[in-house]
């Protein structure tokens, strides 16, 4: 099969452009990536070329050592990704040390992959021990009310959570662990992969504070239909405070609870505090 025929490669190509035309991706804005499945990458195999040289990642991710990505590149827009996916995406494969990658496929004209490769390599090793190996999505996007909201609410997990669970009533079934939050930090190094990976291990999505969100999950469609909950939850509040901010009514803790137990979700207790 050729590459671009596999039914992976469509699926991140049709994310791409699904989150460019939410208005996510200005620009060179954000990045994707995909843990490509044993069976994926043997029906497209006799497409990919084995000879490049490998090149440090950064960081050591022992335990994506030898597993296959599909990842946007360093530089390249969103838009241009169903137009020429050659050239603005390609497949890596990590070494067996888990700390060099080469490129497989793609990134035609001397592309590389995404500047934020780390964080991204990051945080699929906490997820893919987290999740026995079920998650292999990672999407960063440049949500616009996330990252107005991060300029007014307190850089908390637990008012981010609490504030975006009560906007909408199935926040707390689409993200039932909560939202991480990162305080601003630049991106694309080390430390805000480590602090993003972190935060990981206990939700399936950070915020970055005056940049965008990280988004975890077993498929396209679930990672990106988390994106959206999160950011058409944050459109509702920043309305909300933009007609003066105070609620006359919204869900009080006890009503979550109530919401957990008929839809079989557990809710952390420090997000259903008193206000």
């Amino acid at each position: 099969m050729k590459v671009l025929d596999a039914k992976f490669v469509q699926g991140f190509m049709r994310m791409c452009d699904d989150g460019f035309n939410q208005g996510w991706h200005e620009r060179n804005g954000g990045n994707l990536s995909y843990r490509i499945k044993e069976e994926e990458i043997e029906s497209v195999k006799e497409g990919l070329s084995f000879d490049g040289e490998f090149t440090p990642i950064g960081t050591c991710i022992q335990k994506l050592a030898g597993d296959f990505f599909l990842v946007t590149g360093s530089g390249k827009f969103f838009r241009n990704v169903c137009l020429n996916p050659n050239e603005n995406i390609g497949i890596i494969e990590i070494d067996n040390k888990g700390e060099n990658y080469r490129i497989c496929w793609g990134f035609e004209g001397g592309a590389r992959p995404t500047s934020e490769l780390p964080s991204h390599l990051m945080n699929h090793e906490v997820k893919k021990e987290k999740t026995n190996g079920l998650y292999r999505v990672i999407y960063h996007c440049h949500t616009t009310n996330v990252i107005a909201l991060t300029f007014v609410l307190p850089l908390k997990d637990e008012v981010f959570t609490r504030e975006l669970w009560e906007m909408a009533t199935e926040c707390p079934v689409v993200f039932p662990s909560g939202i991480g939050v990162v305080s601003w930090m630049v991106p694309g190094g080390r430390d805000i992969a480590v602090a993003t990976s972190e935060l990981m291990k206990k939700y399936d999505v950070a915020i970055w504070a005056h940049h965008g969100i990280f988004a975890a999950g077993e498929s396209f469609d679930i990672a990106f239909g988390l994106a959206h909950t999160v950011e058409k939850s944050a459109e509702i509040l920043v309305k909300v405070l933009s007609m003066g901010g105070k609620k006359l009514q919204t869900i009080l803790p006890d009503e979550f609870r109530e919401l957990a137990k008929d839809f079989n979700v557990t809710l952390p207790e420090k997000f259903l505090y008193e206000k």
